[in-house]
């Protein structure tokens, strides 16, 4: 992918950085390995460094995001490009960068800090390490959380968050000193109002995996087209993460639009498809339906009204338990009959969507730390938890998909290795796209199909 610099985003506009700044400035690479990261890692690479230079360095993988998804993102960075995870440990040294950010899942996370640990080696002129979390933690909490341990800084997104997340490192003897109270870095926006100007907009946020079956899209689909049916005079708007055959976070093997095509009728008039960033759909938006999404927190946050549905249950599958005492969930029966959910406020405040103080001050700490860290003149050596010692069963599978053998090193023949020449760097590069693109194929069209047919 050429280099390319994205758009300005709504939420980070006043917090971004001019593709000229200063020579001085901090220097930040953020690598993503999918597009709700890389808002993630971005913004928050714009909280903790304001003014900071921020190269954006996208993981190739099933989930590179498209240009287009770039763009709803909506985030400004200096330079932006894909790169291998080798190409990544080649470049991510203190001569080219002050501050990493790892806005990936949590393996690459851990292969990253075992490999930058090997290439580095004990020296403290390093960069320092910053990781965390998207959105919502409902599932996997250890799993994510050992994996992201060793980073300098591992940030909590609230205080809910930070308890939980310290209280998993020291259960295991882990150094809980990495982790910082901060909050999500893409709240923000004006505060709910409700306007004449426009129709009463109730906006149904989904999600690219939950819940999973197509029967249960379904029905969340035609109890979205049936509460417009029911009010006429409100708009109702299903909210898109992707088009078919783009990928997200995760896999989204029954695509709404598809789904939408099957419903008898149609659609009606009053309810439509729609994409575009969620902070400029929440600017017009009266009611946030969602199953589990990070949406909540950003409508939340804004005082929208926000309801989170029972109807398939409240499963820790759906991540819907998350809001068990938010005073958000509801059913689209209740919906229908002109339910308004009103949050709790003693628990959207444990969230960190509706803390004391403005939201700004969410980040002070996390500012603190890490100028605290770039201001000493040599940083220790980067110490994940998982060691050959620690997880001799688990680790080397870790590092192996990305290339590293066991010690962190890049594996003999690997991508990894010494610099091709430019004749082998074009075909490396030629045969790399059309294998990703196979690769896409494969796990976008073939593997949904073979899954389908084995649930026959």
């Amino acid at each position: 992918m050429p280099s390319r610099t994205a758009s300005d985003s709504p939420d980070s506009a006043s917090d971004g950085v001019s593709d000229n700044a200063s020579d001085n400035a901090t220097r930040i690479a953020v690598l993503a390995d999918s597009d709700t990261r890389w808002k993630w890692g971005a913004l928050t690479a714009h909280r903790i460094a304001p003014g900071a230079r921020i190269d954006g360095l996208l993981l190739r993988g099933r989930a590179t995001p498209t240009a287009r998804q770039l763009d709803e993102v909506g985030v400004r960075a200096a330079s932006l490009r894909e790169v291998t995870a080798a190409e990544f440990l080649r470049e991510a040294d203190r001569d080219a960068y002050d501050v990493v950010v790892l806005s990936c899942v949590g393996g690459t996370v851990q292969a990253m800090l075992h490999g930058l640990s090997h290439r580095l080696g004990g020296s403290g002129r390093r960069p320092v390490t910053v990781t965390g979390y998207v959105g919502v933690v409902y599932e996997k909490l250890a799993d994510g959380l050992l994996l992201r341990h060793g980073a300098d800084v591992v940030l909590a997104n609230s205080a809910h968050d930070a308890e939980r997340f310290r209280a998993v490192y020291e259960g295991v003897g882990a150094d809980a000193g990495g982790v910082v109270e901060c909050a999500l870095p893409f709240l923000g926006g004006e505060p709910y109002r409700e306007s004449d100007e426009r129709p009463y907009t109730v906006v149904f946020a989904v999600q690219p995996s939950v819940p999973a079956s197509r029967a249960d899209r379904e029905y969340l689909l035609r109890r979205a087209a049936g509460h417009a049916r029911r009010h006429p005079d409100r708009e109702v708007l299903v909210k898109l993460r992707s088009r078919p055959g783009e990928h997200t976070t995760h896999i989204e093997e029954q695509p709404y639009q598809k789904l939408a095509a099957r419903i008898p009728g149609g659609l009606p008039d009053n309810c439509r498809l729609v994409y575009g960033h969620m902070g400029e759909v929440l600017d017009r938006t009266d009611l946030l339906v969602t199953v589990s999404s990070t949406a909540a927190l950003e409508s939340l946050h804004r005082g929208i009204p926000t309801a989170v549905l029972t109807d398939l249950g409240v499963r820790e599958a759906l991540g819907n338990h998350h809001f068990v005492g938010s005073g958000c969930l509801a059913s689209w029966d209740q919906l229908d009959s002109g339910l308004l959910p009103k949050a709790d406020p003693a628990w959207t405040a444990r969230q960190g969507v509706a803390a004391d103080g403005p939201y700004e001050a969410a980040f002070d700490a996390a500012r603190e730390r890490v100028a605290d860290l770039l201001a000493r003149p040599a940083l220790p050596p980067i110490t994940p938890y998982y060691t050959l010692a620690t997880a001799p069963g688990y680790l080397p599978g870790i590092l192996a998909r990305h290339g590293l053998d066991p010690s962190g090193a890049p594996r003999a023949g690997g991508e990894a290795g010494r610099p091709a020449s430019g004749l082998r760097r074009a075909v490396r590069a030629a045969v790399r796209d059309a294998a990703r693109g196979a690769y896409r194929h494969g796990v976008q069209r073939v593997a949904p199909v073979i899954r389908r047919m084995g649930e026959l």
